[in-house]
């Protein structure tokens, strides 16, 4: 890195990441691929993330069920359901300063309408640090 782009870079990196299960919701909506990747959409939308691709999956089978994933600048948005079980998890991750993952996730929430959830936030923020090593001397080997 030069000496100009050292001088422009961001401190830190800011990443934010809410993620959680999902239980008790409608089996036609969560078995609807358009319906769960219009969701992800929309929350990246609310949620101030920039939109690079968008991508669903629709599976049979006994634990059938749909996967959607966008892609966005910022990072993700994951919402995998699990028709059989009724059952989903949903995943949005965040490395924007102007970008709000909470949003995004009370969004699906409101439009999936699970009896419960659980929620998790994890900061995934880089530290303002910067660590150096260096050797003084080469320690013996004991044998």
């Amino acid at each position: 890195m030069n000496r100009s782009e050292e001088e422009n870079r961001d401190p830190f990196i800011i990443g934010k990441h809410v993620f959680g299960s999902l239980y008790g919701m409608d089996i036609d909506k969560i078995s609807d691929e358009d319906f769960i990747r219009n969701i992800a959409i929309k929350a990246a939308e609310l949620a101030n993330m920039h939109i690079v691709e968008a991508k669903s999956w629709s599976f049979g089978g006994v634990k059938g069920g749909v996967s959607a994933i966008v892609l966005v600048t910022e990072s993700h948005i994951a919402i995998h359901t699990w028709r059989e079980y009724n059952y989903a998890t949903v995943d949005v991750y965040t490395c924007g300063e102007h970008s709000d993952p909470w949003r995004a996730f009370h969004y699906i929430i409101e439009m999936l309408k699970p009896n419960y959830y659980v929620v998790n936030y994890a900061d995934r923020t880089q530290l303002p640090i910067t660590y150096k090593t260096e050797v003084k001397e080469e320690i013996p080997s004991p044998m």
